[in-house]
């Protein structure tokens, strides 16, 4: 074939690349997701140091391996599934969410560790509800944005209908209770409806009104006003509702510039609690240093602003419900990484909230993967869109 002839077919040559498009995937998403899970289990290994005599630091370190496996596992079928029949399920997304939630808070069903009904027993494992949960629920949300869009970007009530029902899952999170899960749930939600479309005054006001109701709520518990008084001064409490959050201040401050190098963290001995989960990071900054530090805040902050690039192409390639999604799921994880990195340095006060990929925990770390999954979804799906509008 002649190069004139080339040039004037150009669907024919557009055709094997648009075939093979689907398998495309964002090498720097992938990339950040995979060194963040890498650390984590090197990390959970080195938590998990201070049990290996009795054997249980292996189990747990391979509890977490297999979590990470069947979370993989779960992206991949994510990956493989049109994201156009989650937005058609969206309100059995949130009607399933409900009833998670709401099965925790039942006597016998529930199981509660910590004081906290959070979790489901399924076998020699547990679900906490609470994440696949806020997943289902933006799914939601990213759902209604799409359906409703002009009354969404028009009207206060367009806005408020959604989150009533964020309000709801909101107020059964409480009940748990799990008052940092709703936080993150919140500010994700309306950062999605905002991303989507609402009016900057209707999303001042209800952040304003969220806001306080957040403030509302927290000093009128006891055991969360408390926190907020350990946080202000907590070495005034250190032994007592101070002493977590002094330990992982010294373990950040014990780890100087370089580390006391991997697996040699003094705190997680005895002293850190939850050095696996809630505190992963003060100890990866005990043995990794500063330099260990900025280096997983990079992660999470390239991660975060290429979902964001993500939810930007799925909109200009008018892809409304990928667009949502992807910008609901990174901010969730980017916010909640934000905030357990905030605790564990002693800038926001100690909620419970994991470390994404990277914290030891079953359920939290396969619905990251999972929802993973469909972040490279909305890649494939924007990269096809592209491949078959450039072909027409």
């Amino acid at each position: 074939m002649s190069s004139q002839a080339a040039i004037a077919s150009p669907r024919r040559r557009l055709a094997p690349a648009a075939s093979r498009v689907g398998g495309q995937v964002d090498g720097v998403l992938l990339g950040t997701l995979l060194a963040l899970l890498g650390i984590g289990l090197i990390m959970v290994a080195s938590t998990s140091l201070t049990v290996l005599g009795s054997g249980g630091g292996w189990h747990d370190w391979l509890h977490q391996v297999a979590y990470a496996v069947l979370g993989s596992v779960a992206a991949v079928v994510l990956y493989n599934t049109p994201l156009e029949l989650f937005e058609r399920l969206r309100y059995v997304a949130l009607v399933v969410a409900l009833i998670l939630l709401a099965a925790v808070l039942v006597p016998g069903v529930g199981h509660s560790i910590n004081g906290s009904a959070r979790w489901l027993g399924f076998g020699p494992f547990t679900l906490q509800a609470s994440e696949p949960a806020r997943v289902l629920v933006l799914i939601y949300v990213a759902g209604y944005a799409v359906q409703h869009q002009e009354s969404l970007s028009r009207s206060f009530l367009g806005l408020v209908r959604p989150v009533a029902m964020v309000a709801l899952v909101g107020l059964m999170l409480i009940a748990e209770p799990d008052f940092g899960g709703t936080i993150v749930l919140f500010i994700t939600a309306i950062g999605v409806l905002f991303f989507a479309g609402a009016r900057k005054r209707d999303t001042l006001i209800l952040g304003l009104l969220f806001g306080g109701a957040a403030i509302a709520l927290a000093v009128s518990s006891p055991y969360r006003l408390e926190r907020l008084t350990a946080f202000v001064n907590p070495w005034a409490t250190a032994q007592g509702s101070g002493f977590q959050l002094t330990q992982a201040l010294i373990a950040v401050g014990h780890g100087g510039v370089f580390g006391v190098g991997l697996g040699q963290s003094v705190e997680k001995l005895a002293w850190l609690p939850e050095a696996q989960s809630d505190f992963l990071f003060s100890v990866l900054a005990e043995e990794l240093g500063l330099i260990g530090v900025l280096s997983v805040v990079l992660l999470y902050l390239v991660f975060t602003l290429r979902t964001l690039k993500i939810a930007r192409r799925a909109l200009a390639a008018n892809l409304p419900f990928a667009a949502n999604l992807a910008f609901a799921i990174g901010l969730l994880l980017g916010v909640q990484a934000f905030v357990n990195i905030g605790v564990n340095l002693g800038v926001l006060p100690t909620k419970g909230l994991t470390l994404p990929f990277m914290s030891a925990g079953g359920s939290s770390l396969v619905v990251d993967l999972a929802a993973c999954g469909l972040l490279l979804r909305a890649v494939r799906e924007v990269a096809l869109s592209t491949a078959r509008g450039a072909s027409r």
